[in-house]
């Protein structure tokens, strides 16, 4: 009752802020990612019919600040009486800093528990049983360009372009690496209840996603950075405009956002996007990565540069 995955983790371009349940955990908007293929999460689970509390080990370290939420997804998927889960958990870059690195953890997790349990259920439902814990988990499911469908009783997730559909590059910016001082959830429910913008923002989604699935459906990258910008600056509109504010980003952000308008300016196929925290993701054509990776790595107050192609959906390993 042993069992290996590995997720990568995603980015969002058209992104949800807020949740329409939080019991369930459902975001309040759809939205549109791109799955990396340099970053990932291993995961390994173990389920034992013996008694005692579940265990939880990051990067080489008991983690007890996590365990609480791993054992509630493990409880979700696979009921209260399961056996005792012995969760060991590696990841390759910064976890809760702003990275998404809960996508690929859950997914890893749900992915790797199922088949400890021998649980048959088909990749929607391990999506589901994932983002009931982590929104965005759900599309780590998924290669490439993912769609995540929201309503009021459930999510629908699914690719819409390969990597090799559109093999778009990812330049990341890294100018904090430790861990964000308000997590993602706690500053949804705060940017829901006090920002004057955020009835406006849910509003407008549905339109900046009509958008996006267009400019990915023509291949148009001109049309994907306009609609993805504008929407990550409406939603860190919303959090700075949240009472007590919600501002993830920091100097070497704004530097590296500035770097970006430049090459830009200068005829490179360039746009940026920031998730819920102060790292910088430089989104480009393959020609153009070479120099993003160049003009990002020279910016002051970038700590470091990942490169990343579109990779593949949450899945299961060998465990030899």
């Amino acid at each position: 009752m042993r069992a290996h995955a590995v997720a990568q983790p995603n980015i969002a371009l058209v992104k949800y802020w807020g949740k329409r349940d939080t019991v369930e955990n459902l975001p309040a908007t759809g939205s549109l990612s791109l799955t990396l293929d340099t970053l990932w999460t291993k995961m390994a689970v173990e389920l034992q019919e013996t008694a005692g509390a579940d265990t939880l080990t990051v990067n080489g370290s008991e983690n007890k600040e996590m365990l609480g939420r791993v054992s509630s997804c493990l409880d979700r998927l696979l009921g209260s009486r399961r056996a005792k889960a012995t969760v060991t958990s590696d990841s390759n870059f910064p976890i809760a800093a702003g990275l998404a690195s809960s996508s690929s953890a859950f997914a890893a997790l749900v992915m790797a528990a199922s088949k400890a349990a021998e649980l048959p259920a088909d990749t929607l439902s391990l999506a589901r049983w994932a983002g009931a814990s982590s929104g965005s988990a759900a599309r780590s499911f998924h290669e490439g360009i993912v769609e995540l469908r929201a309503d009021d009783h459930r999510i629908d997730v699914r690719s819409i372009a390969g990597a090799e559909d559109w093999p778009l590059r990812v330049v990341i910016a890294v100018t904090e690496a430790a861990p964000k001082a308000v997590g993602s959830s706690v500053a949804m429910i705060r940017s829901a209840s006090t920002s004057p913008f955020y009835r406006s923002w849910i509003e407008l989604q549905d339109e900046d996603l009509r958008l996006a699935r267009e400019a990915v459906r023509n291949r148009d990258f001109e049309k994907l950075a306009t609609v993805s910008e504008h929407n990550c600056l409406k939603m860190h509109s919303v959090m700075w405009t949240s009472r007590p504010p919600v501002v993830y980003w920091n100097e070497a952000t704004l530097n590296a956002m500035e770097t970006i308008r430049e090459l830009k300016r200068s005829g490179l196929p360039v746009f940026f996007t920031i998730d819920a925290g102060p790292q910088v993701k430089a989104v480009c054509l393959p020609a153009a990565c070479d120099e993003v990776n160049a003009g990002l790595a020279a910016t002051r107050g970038v700590k470091e540069v990942i490169v990343s192609g579109l990779g593949r959906g949450a899945r299961l390993l060998d465990q030899g």
